[in-house]
């Protein structure tokens, strides 16, 4: 990312092979850069943002076997978050694709990865097997919130028997205490801010390991 953003803005990079200045020093070399040569963002607020993921991987035991402080929950999420950021921000500044283009980037890189759901083949699965299939309806609709799920897939996807049991006594339940919004002519469900604070406090606090 640092040669990425050594070409953006001065047009040549430190070839591949070739070590590195420790990433402080490269940070600095970037940010004295004239404002003229781009945005602040990849100036300034990036080469400060990967010089913190270097140091949190190096100080505490992250990329490292052995080290002396395994990585927790916390450490390994602020450095996904903030990667996802470095990389949403690039796509967004020196991106030479449509905006609509952009925008599918952004959103599919700030996806919300959630703890024991399992996307593949076009199904999710939660794999923890004592969650309800209300909590797990509100899992698996927490794990990518932007997006309006077909009802049909909830079913599959909780693997619940019949669909007018599920609708009336999952689906509808959750629609009236205002957690989801079920859609009856498109036959979709979107989680509610109020099922994303609900997930939060009471169902992914069963599933965290």
């Amino acid at each position: 990312m640092l040669r990425v953003l050594q070409h953006e803005l001065t047009g040549s990079y430190s070839p591949f092979g070739q070590q590195l200045r420790p990433i402080d020093q490269e940070a600095a070399a970037l940010e004295k850069l004239p404002k003229s040569v781009g945005a602040d963002s990849l100036r300034v607020i990036m080469p400060r943002a990967l010089s913190f993921l270097y140091t949190l991987r190096n100080k505490r035991g992250i990329g490292h076997e052995g080290g002396d402080v395994d990585a927790n929950e916390i450490d390994s999420a602020t450095c996904v978050r903030t990667a996802d950021w470095c990389l949403s921000e690039l796509v967004r500044v020196v991106h030479a694709i449509s905006l609509e283009e952009a925008q599918a980037l952004l959103d599919a890189i700030a996806e919300r990865e959630v703890p024991h759901v399992w996307s593949i083949a076009g199904v999710k699965r939660v794999l923890n097997p004592n969650l309800t299939a209300r909590e797990q309806v509100l899992i698996l609709l927490y794990s990518d919130p932007e997006t309006a799920v077909p009802i049909e897939d909830l079913l599959k996807w909780v693997e619940y028997s019949r669909m007018d049991h599920f609708r009336t006594k999952v689906i509808t339940p959750l629609h009236k205490q205002r957690l989801i919004e079920f859609d009856r002519e498109t036959k979709t469900v979107l989680l509610s801010p109020s099922g994303s604070d609900e997930t939060e406090k009471s169902v992914l606090p069963k599933i965290k390991v």
